[in-house]
């Protein structure tokens, strides 16, 4: 198994921007996993300028599959005083398969400090849990472990609720990691189909709510959950807590269905 520090080391710069393959464990389906290739995205995105502050907000589309080799580009739009817009693409075979704005901000002095909401209450891993890695037939789960726990009490219909982390993270950077993290349950509307199915991420909006996003032992408590789908489509948020209940993100996805 080909680690995302591994990949990022053997990125191969040319006069564009950097090249490289995409292992087939990072794959799901036919196009690599959406997680692996924004991080790949924002890990060029951060090399695109000096000095940058912490990253604040993604803003991804999948636009095309992605799968052999792969060019990541990536360019600055705009830098002021506190805060700096990188765009980001990666190509692939069949053309432009993701573009991603980042944007990157310092803390500023504010007399507003509002945390409202508190993790589930859903405990985290303890030594005594089962881990288990890889879900058959999906090849990028390979590199993550899972808790396997009863889910909690009182989900919906369309929610997921598990604790994730990356296998192999050494040297990465957070905000690197929690970006493949962040993505990696499934569609919440895939429980209303009642097992797999045809799907495909569209949008993905990511804002990370602090500056140095940190973890303990690697595990983050992702949750995902579907106030709508219809007609083809569904809209999802989903929220990242640390080990320790404090938030890292909250995300929203569309997703296209197939069933």
């Amino acid at each position: 198994m080909i680690g995302l520090p591994e990949v990022i080391a053997g990125l191969v710069r040319d006069e564009n921007g950097w090249r490289t393959t995409i292992p087939d464990g990072w794959l799901q389906g036919r196009t690599a996993y959406g997680g692996f290739s924004a991080a790949l995205a924002l890990h060029a995105a951060m090399a695109a300028d000096e000095d940058l502050p912490p990253l604040r907000s993604a803003q991804v589309s999948f636009i095309g599959p992605l799968s052999g080799e792969i060019a990541v580009r990536a360019e600055r739009l705009r830098r002021g005083r506190n805060a700096a817009f990188v765009q980001a693409d990666v190509i692939g075979e069949a053309g432009l398969g993701l573009r991603a704005t980042f944007v990157f901000m310092r803390d500023v002095e504010s007399r507003v400090d509002h945390r409202a909401g508190r993790p589930p209450d859903f405990p985290r891993p303890a030594a005594h849990d089962r881990v288990f890695t890889g879900v058959r037939g999906v090849a990028f789960t390979q590199n993550f472990d899972f808790v396997d726990q009863r889910d909690a009490a009182a989900l919906g219909p369309a929610e997921w609720l598990r604790w994730v982390r990356l296998r192999d993270r050494d040297g990465l950077h957070p905000a690197v990691e929690l970006m493949a993290v962040a993505d990696c349950l499934p569609p919440a509307a895939m429980r209303l189909l009642g097992g797999p199915a045809p799907v495909s991420s569209m949008t993905w909006l990511v804002n990370l709510l602090g500056a140095a996003p940190a973890t303990t032992d690697g595990w983050w408590l992702l949750r995902s959950a579907s106030g709508f789908a219809a007609n083809g489509s569904s809209s999802q948020v989903m929220d990242v807590w640390n080990a320790d209940g404090v938030p890292a993100a909250q995300q929203m996805q569309g997703v296209a269905l197939f069933a």
